[in-house]
């Protein structure tokens, strides 16, 4: 079986390692390269050349330029391969995706990691919906991929579940970040990990990895925060709480730069 890795960021590079360590031919592209990829990794010159033989096309790129990347590939896509689309977006974005790519008749699914892919890499718990995911988890099922296929078959679904989780996750995270540096400030950083603690259990390392988690992450938590805004305004939600988690991690993402 051959696979295409289109996004060769920290995701799209764990799953091209893992892919090829479990004996699958890995091809992929990406603009800028910047990890390490596996012996016997093939790199193409464009988003096109990679999915040409592909049986199964994972795209893992930025929501920026998802849209783009469909119309690049959409040309050389035939109606036996699959396409994942993995970017972190608004259901709507995903469904824009699908109508560019329906020409091709390319099998489509809506493929959403929730959980970060380091240290579990293709093992990474994911949730699929849309008319190829039974087909993909059908495809996978010698390998050791956590797939949960949705019995409803709608594109964007997967995307939607995946956004819902992130206001709890990503919006709790942005709380404990606040509360820790603003106990920091008063000299209070004791207390306030005693008041985290007494909502969240004894784990001092918890809120830990909530903290360091936040800053490490906060460029890619942005998209996802900024996904989250999209979807519940296209609602007619005014998301109040999700926007001030996003504004945050935007704060972060500034000074990583």
């Amino acid at each position: 079986m051959r696979i295409a890795i289109l996004g060769l960021g920290e995701a799209g590079s764990h799953f091209a390692r893992d892919l090829a360590e479990l004996g699958l031919d890995v091809t992929g592209w990406d603009p800028n390269p910047q990890r390490a990829l596996p012996a016997g990794f093939v790199m193409a010159s464009n988003n096109a050349e990679a999915v040409l033989n592909a049986d199964i096309i994972f795209s893992v790129n930025l929501s920026a330029v998802s849209t783009e990347v469909a119309r690049e590939v959409l040309p050389v896509l035939q109606a036996h391969q699959l396409f994942l689309e993995m970017n972190t977006s608004a259901p709507s974005k995903k469904m824009e995706i699908a109508q560019i790519l329906a020409p091709s008749g390319v099998q489509f699914v809506d493929l959403a990691i929730m959980a970060p892919v380091p240290p579990a890499g293709i093992r990474t718990p994911m949730l699929a919906s849309g008319p190829g995911a039974a087909l993909f988890q059908e495809k996978m099922v010698a390998y050791p991929l956590q797939i949960e296929v949705l019995q409803d078959v709608e594109i964007g679904r997967a995307a939607q579940l995946k956004l819902l989780r992130s206001i709890v996750y990503k919006g709790i995270a942005g709380v404990i970040c606040e509360a820790v540096e603003a106990g920091k400030a008063f000299g209070q950083e004791a207390y306030i990990r005693e008041q985290i603690r007494s909502i969240i259990g004894e784990k001092d390392d918890l809120i830990d990895r909530f903290v360091e988690g936040t800053h490490k992450h906060a460029t890619r938590r942005l998209d996802e925060m900024s996904a989250v805004v999209d979807m519940l305004e296209e609602q007619e939600m005014i998301p109040l709480m999700s926007m001030a988690t996003r504004d945050q991690l935007q704060k972060l993402a500034d000074k990583k730069e």
